[in-house]
């Protein structure tokens, strides 16, 4: 397995199955196990060292998960300036099975030196309120995520709700049969797509797609809503009512 990086503003990314510039339609014919996402959410706590925990990240945990065999790692920031500041964390994992094995890091000793600093902190000066994680099972279609392009600037985190298991179902359904070509084809570019299997909104189905500025986020999505597809299959029937709300995140790289 080639190991490559994604680095933005100096922040390095990941380990990944597939370089920077596989396509969807690539990442699709190949059909390897889907692939268990992790993503992290850590909001900052006033006044708490936040250098200190991109470290730790970078440094410590990054590289102890891919001794384990997790197969991606990339951090982000909130675009714009929001308070309290989140950093936020996606970790790939070929399969559950990984993503277990990296629950209890005490067996190796290069991450508990690495991590030194980040565990001696202490309560009375606390980096993050909390961390949430959200796991997410990659979608048949996408089976494994891809490595961000180092030329992306923004990206476009979107969680779809749905009203019911089933119509969470039908929208992953519509995104394998029709919408994943549709975004091939008008340069909405993925780094995953996942269903959602614990996280605090289910049931629903999360991604995310990488731009290089805002501009041509726009501009691409504009395209997705002319092509002729997407506007045959917008009012199928078997797709109504499979999306009850829609939660939108943008992200730079941190």
């Amino acid at each position: 397995m080639e190991r490559r990086k994604f680095i933005k503003g100096g922040v390095a990314g990941a380990l990944a199955l597939a370089g920077s510039k596989t396509s969807l339609a690539a990442s699709r014919a190949v059909g390897p196990e889907p692939e268990v996402i992790e993503w992290r959410t850590y909001e900052m706590n006033f006044g708490g060292d936040q250098g200190l925990l991109t470290r730790y990240l970078t440094d410590a945990l990054e590289p102890a998960l891919d001794r384990k065999g997790a197969t991606q790692f990339v951090q982000f920031k909130e675009y714009g300036d929001p308070n309290p500041a989140k950093l936020y964390v996606m970790i790939s994992y070929p399969d559950a099975a990984t993503y277990l094995s990296v629950q209890d890091l005490s067996d190796d000793q290069d991450y508990t030196a690495a991590a030194a600093d980040y565990d001696a902190l202490k309560a009375a000066k606390p980096i993050y309120t909390r961390y949430s994680s959200w796991l997410l099972s990659a979608f048949s279609g996408m089976p494994q995520s891809v490595t961000p392009d180092a030329a992306s600037g923004l990206f476009e985190l979107r969680t779809y709700e749905g009203y019911s298991e089933d119509a969470v179902r039908r929208k992953i359904g519509m995104f394998n049969d029709h919408e994943l070509t549709i975004f091939d084809e008008t340069g909405l570019k993925p780094v995953f797509f996942g269903d959602m299997l614990a996280g605090p909104y289910r049931p629903a189905l999360v991604y995310l797609l990488q731009f290089t500025d805002m501009e041509a986020r726009n501009t691409n999505w504009g395209k997705f809503s002319d092509h002729p597809t997407w506007i045959e299959i917008k009012g199928m029937e078997k797709y109504a009512d499979s999306v009850s709300n829609i939660r939108r995140t943008f992200l730079v790289p941190a």
